[in-house]
């Protein structure tokens, strides 16, 4: 239905407290399938089209390798310390800025910001969405404590969207040039002869869309991966000697990647076994349709239950457990074996267009932590191990909900070589 038949499954529902009240109206994973999606669409293909590796590979190395540094220094920081890089190559790869070793100010509002609009997002979260008139409610009304909400909400979403857009802006103007980045390229490639303003509102919306994006699903993919690091050390082991065979004490590149082929299976069973989006966001039907006897009218929403799809136990045998081992043989990544990033990332015309940009940088993130790190249980106050479970999170995207766990060098020349990246 939404890859074959992808002309009539490619619109979204519209929902009052997400777009209306909080203002999320211009995000292109929500917008209705029409000229102003298709205009952010292009804008962001132009760009970050996947032969354009130079547009985000150099910002992803440079974060994660300071990942490397700050598990270093305080390694039971790990989920801060995630958040943080993945933060980092969101705002680098889009506004061409630095993010501020601790508690970057704007980090943790796109943090809050995001979490607010996934809270809204999830169907049913506010009866607003179900009864629509409701939006008419003044705000000091009782039962009207979700306007108040969506007021405090909505400000959060334009500081994230409009103060790095306008900050580039300005130095843009001043004649300082920063780091390239989709920003400044895409205004520097307007067309001065068409509406400057409108295209100006397509250049901000898809960054703010580029860096919201960015900011989240890859944090939780990556969370997940910490995770089944402590609960199968024997994927870890396999993984380490594979690296170790490759690289030879080196730092891993992205060139790597064909020769790591088991590095692959985990990226790819991370996407799987914890997907950030286990509902994706909702499909809505723009015409009558007959689906294998069912007649689906105009108007419809359709959710593609992309965790029972990466749970199907005919595509993958034992799906509640963590096992790389399914996308190998002989060696070599097994193309008939479904690739999870086909569920994963969307369907049809909605399919996330960064999903190129994601993989990279959860493999790289991958490679070269396991070639640095141990990952294992935490330790109590006596230095026994603690059992850790497998938590899965809720909401439109699901973090991992908090966990501990042990992340150690694995010997002296690693700390070495990550120690000597502080130095460059």
């Amino acid at each position: 239905m939404l890859d074959e038949r992808s002309a009539i499954y490619s619109c979204r529902p519209h929902s009052i407290m997400l777009s209306d009240l909080m203002g999320w109206g211009w995000v292109m994973s929500i917008l209705p399938y029409g000229p102003r999606w298709k205009a952010q669409r292009k804008l962001f293909q132009q760009h970050f089209h996947p032969s354009k590796t130079a547009t985000h590979q150099p910002y992803e190395q440079e974060q994660v390798h300071k990942l490397l540094e700050r598990l270093l220094e305080t390694p039971q920081d790990f989920l801060v310390h995630v958040r943080h890089i993945v933060g980092g190559l969101a705002l680098g790869i889009t506004y061409g800025r630095s993010v501020k070793s601790h508690n970057d100010p704007h980090l943790r509002v796109t943090e809050a910001a995001i979490n607010a609009a996934s809270y809204a997002g999830t169907p049913g979260a506010f009866l607003v969405d179900i009864f629509p008139p409701l939006r008419y409610l003044p705000e000091w009304l009782p039962g009207a404590g979700f306007k108040r909400k969506a007021r405090a909400w909505k400000s959060l979403m334009e500081e994230m969207r409009d103060r790095p857009f306008h900050d580039l802006e300005a130095k843009l103007a001043a004649g300082v040039s920063p780091r390239p980045s989709f920003v400044s390229a895409a205004l520097g490639g307007m067309d001065l002869s068409q509406g400057v303003s409108l295209q100006r509102q397509v250049v901000r919306d898809t960054a703010g869309m580029v860096f919201a994006a960015a900011a989240d699903t890859t944090t939780a993919s990556i969370e997940y991966f910490f995770l089944a690091m402590i609960l199968y050390p024997q994927v870890q082991r396999r993984a380490q000697q594979e690296l170790d065979r490759v690289l030879q004490g080196r730092l891993p590149d992205v060139k790597d990647q064909p020769d790591l082929p088991y590095i692959t299976a985990i990226a790819k069973e991370v996407l799987r076994w914890r997907p950030a989006t286990p509902i994706g966001v909702p499909h809505m039907s723009t015409g009558d349709d007959v689906f294998r006897g069912y007649f689906i009218p105009k108007g419809t929403i359709i959710v593609a239950n992309a965790w029972s799809m990466l749970h199907n136990e005919d595509m993958y045998p034992n799906p509640e457990l963590f096992i790389p081992e399914r996308y190998v043989k002989d060696g070599a990544i097994d193309p008939l074996v479904l690739d999870p990033a086909t569920i994963a990332f969307g369907f049809g015309r909605r399919t996330c267009a960064g999903s190129h940009i994601a993989e990279s940088l959860l493999w790289l993130t991958i490679a070269s932590v396991l070639s640095m790190f141990e990952i294992s249980k935490p330790l109590d106050e006596n230095g026994r191990p603690v059992d850790v479970t497998a938590e899965y999170g809720s909401g439109i995207i699901a973090h991992s909900p908090p966990f501990a766990c042990t992340v150690v060098p694995r010997c002296t020349d690693a700390k070495e070589t990550i120690k000597a990246l502080q130095l460059v």
